[in-house]
């Protein structure tokens, strides 16, 4: 039968049999034995599922990444060690020295310096447009070696909503796919695979852990994506791979499963990304309570939202389940139950005031960190985005006076007073 999202979250990716442990194994073991070297040729080969070694698969990790994958609705699913590991093997994947990837400028400042640095030095080419670009404006970016289109559900910080719709079709026109980062949104939010994008990835560390405990991310796909359709485009899925005696992993594993495959089985296996059996454990503990929590976050986040709306030394607000918000139509289209928790709003007096409004905080934690059961707070300019120009800055929506707060699971009450108090320490 079909599962609702909630159902999932407790129970999905993983049914013991008669006698097995209800809750899902943590197998921390590095090795698995086999009774002859013929049997693990055929793992090695690819012509057989199972386990070898930890660093390109372990039972844990996979159902957990099977639970996720349900969760979004796709056919496939990985864990890596962190969102920053999910974000680059989604697009090394299928880019390569030469190629040219689109993705929209308002995303997080570790991806963005990941694309803008670190990937173009390894020969891949991004431009980066605005998340409100017309259709006109994104096929103006696409070139003949675009290879994939990315961006955020719900941009960290700025949180602009992305018209999913939208980049999918222009993406799909060039047959290219689209990846979107679904950190903020979760798929107890928003599922962007129904609305055309073919790849998500997660910084698991965010709202599906939940409680600060665990680095992780993950990579779900779609199973939609027609690579032997654009063949020429994604040789390292439609070609013969040398290093697994020739399997084209397009024609082997089909749509559903050539993406992950080929990520599993090349990346990690070379890069060794992994996430731990441990880690992946505490991660399955925060998807059960996933759906309960984003109700509560959401609920929370609007309260706070409402308070900062009115009152007289902010700036300004942004929170795209606020009325009036520049991205409150497209929230309500992709994320009906809303959004999440997390705002960014202006102090009045610019970085100084700012800096003073976050010293006065008693309750919300300064933190590196956002999307936890506890409420905390971020300057960007000074921290996550402080290797940016400010032109950059200016281009991913960040700006001197920004505040990016993540409203947790305490009383809306209290988190209101503190805000108010630490308002009131910058007149």
């Amino acid at each position: 039968m079909k599962k609702h999202i909630e159902t999932i979250c407790v129970q999905g990716g993983y049914t013991p049999s008669n006698g097995e442990p209800r809750q899902i194994p943590i197998i921390q073991s590095t090795t698995f034995k086999y009774d002859t070297s013929e049997d693990m040729g055929k793992l090695f080969d690819l012509e057989a599922s199972g386990y070898f070694y930890t660093r390109l698969q372990n039972p844990t990790n996979d159902y957990v990444a099977k639970k996720l994958a349900e969760l979004e609705g796709g056919t496939a699913g990985m864990l890596t060690s962190s969102g920053q590991a999910a974000n680059f093997f989604s697009i090394f994947n299928i880019a390569t020295c030469g190629d040219h990837i689109v993705s929209s400028a308002n995303i997080y400042g570790g991806t963005f310096n990941l694309f803008s640095v670190t990937m173009k030095k390894m020969g891949i080419d991004f431009t980066f447009i605005s998340p409100d670009s017309t259709e006109e404006e994104i096929e103006s970016a696409m070139r003949p070696n675009t290879k994939a289109v990315f961006g955020e559900t719900v941009a960290n910080p700025s949180l602009a909503v992305l018209d999913i719709e939208l980049f999918a079709k222009v993406a799909h026109r060039h047959g290219v796919p689209l990846i979107i980062d679904n950190t903020f949104a979760t798929p107890v939010n928003c599922r962007p695979i129904e609305w055309g994008a073919d790849i998500v990835t997660h910084s698991t560390t965010k709202y599906i852990d939940g409680h600060g405990v665990s680095v992780g991310g993950a990579i779900i796909d779609g199973g939609k994506f027609d690579w032997m359709a654009h063949a020429d485009k994604f040789p390292g899925l439609c070609t013969p791979d040398d290093s697994y005696h020739g399997i084209t992993y397009a024609t082997k594993f089909g749509k559903e499963g050539a993406f992950i495959t080929k990520a599993t089985a090349q990346l990690m296996r070379d890069f060794g990304a992994i996430q731990s059996p441990q880690h992946a454990f505490y991660i399955n503990l925060g998807l059960e309570s996933l759906h309960v929590r984003m109700a509560r976050h959401v609920e929370n986040g609007r309260k706070v939202a409402e308070f900062l709306k009115n009152h007289p030394l902010v700036e300004w607000i942004t929170y795209p389940d606020l009325e009036g918000d520049k991205y409150y139509d497209l929230a309500k289209k992709y994320c009906p139950n809303g959004t999440c928790g997390v705002i960014s709003f202006g102090v009045k007096g610019g970085r100084k005031k700012t800096e003073e409004f976050m010293k006065n905080l008693r309750v919300i934690a300064i933190e590196t960190h956002v999307a936890d059961a506890r409420s905390c707070c971020l300057h960007p300019a000074n921290a996550t985005h402080r290797q940016m120009t400010d032109d950059e800055l200016v281009a991913a929506g960040i700006t001197p006076d920004l505040v990016r707060v993540s409203i947790g699971l305490e009383s809306a009450d209290d988190l209101i007073a503190d805000i108010a108090q630490a308002l009131e320490a910058t007149r």
